[in-house]
């Protein structure tokens, strides 16, 4: 996959996160998966954290329509992937949004993602009507190319860190006496990182 971390064996907490792939989400995995609903990890390092994600992916198949509750549910955040000159892909996205919102709420990161950019030329939905609309929705729209890989690392890396946030403004709710929070209910794990002893004449492991 394109999305990328700098490694290091720093202190503090590890996120994990559930992320889901859907519409032409699996064009931007790169080597392309086998044709049937997949499941992958990535792990990252952000601002000193650690991230871990696991990411279902449904290949784009309309078989596993059905069966989408399957794959997202517990879902921290979904990558929502349309072709800019496919009209019928970004109304199928907006059909994935109502039913995440449904199963979700408003909790769950969105990305709306407009890709073939290398194709602009035939454009067929405008930037302003997806942008327009992953704001009506509370997503944030991206803009990328599979084929040139451009755009991609900087969605997950973006991706990562508003579910970071997220994450960080519930636990900050529980401190504070709330009620069982979101992420709690979607299975986040943050985990205090044990510091550990260096080597002697050794150097840290990446993370």
């Amino acid at each position: 996959m394109a999305a990328g971390g700098a490694g290091g064996n720093s202190g503090g907490k590890t996120y994990s996160f559930k992320v889901v792939l859907l519409g032409e989400g699996y064009k931007l995995i790169i080597p392309p998966l086998p044709l049937q609903a997949s499941f992958l990890t990535k792990k990252l390092n952000i601002t000193g954290k650690r991230v871990n994600l696991a990411i279902w992916d449904t290949a784009g198949q309309e078989r596993f329509h059905a069966l989408g509750p399957i794959y997202y549910r517990d879902s921290n955040g979904a990558i929502l992937v349309y072709d800019i000159t496919d009209e019928d892909s970004f109304q199928k996205v907006k059909n994935w949004v109502k039913e995440l919102r449904k199963m979700l709420g408003n909790e769950i990161c969105l990305c709306i993602v407009g890709n073939k950019i290398d194709l602009d030329k035939d454009r067929h939905v405008s930037v302003e009507e997806a942008e327009s609309y992953a704001e009506s929705v509370g997503a944030k729209h991206y803009h990328t190319s599979a084929k040139l890989n451009k755009g991609i690392e900087e969605l997950f890396l973006d991706l990562c860190k508003r579910m970071m946030e997220t994450a960080q403004a519930e636990e900050r709710l529980k401190g504070n006496g709330a009620s069982q929070s979101a992420s709690s209910r979607r299975g986040v794990q943050i985990v205090d990182d044990e510091p550990q002893a260096t080597p002697a004449g050794g150097c840290c492991s990446s993370g």
